[in-house]
């Protein structure tokens, strides 16, 4: 964490912290552990995983004018929440580390201040403001992963213990 860094080495800091922990959730479990639902409305650590990629493709990516991949499911109608879709584990990670890529290579190119406009809002937004709003939407999806961890093998923290 950079202690004394600047704005926006802090706010990538703090997400990339937060992306770290969603990925650490899904260590050392297998494939049926990972898409089992968990809650009754489906809640799966793989289906959050492809979340974040969906949002982070469309905050950074697209907001912007970065790359974003043409999605094999459509997130209006929640599919990004499940996986479901005969999408395997390896998939899923890799489509969330293109997504970081993309969202990475946006956050390097426009300034805090730097204006973009979501294709489903009516007004722009500023990179800070994306980015503020990724690390609530990271943290929150984070600790969903904590508790359906916990409720798989008992496994808690943002990181690994020892």
């Amino acid at each position: 964490m950079p202690y004394r860094g600047g704005e926006k080495e802090t706010l990538r800091a703090s997400l990339d912290r937060h992306r770290d922990a969603v990925l650490w959730k899904l260590e050392g479990l297998d494939d049926e552990q990972l898409r089992r639902p968990m809650t009754p409305s489906g809640t799966s650590l793989l289906g959050l995983v492809k979340h974040l990629a969906s949002v982070e493709y469309g905050w950074f990516a697209e907001t912007f004018g970065g790359e974003v991949e043409e999605f094999w499911f459509d997130p209006y109608k929640e599919e990004d929440m499940r996986a479901d879709q005969g999408e395997t584990t390896a998939q899923i990670v890799e489509f969330y580390g293109r997504a970081r890529a993309a969202s990475d290579a946006v956050i390097t190119r426009v300034p805090l201040e730097g204006l973009g406009r979501p294709s489903w809002r009516d007004h722009e937004v500023s990179l800070r403001w994306v980015l503020v709003h990724m690390i609530e939407e990271t943290a929150r999806h984070a600790g969903h992963m904590d508790v359906v961890r916990e409720l798989i093998d008992g496994a808690t923290g943002d990181h690994p213990r020892g």
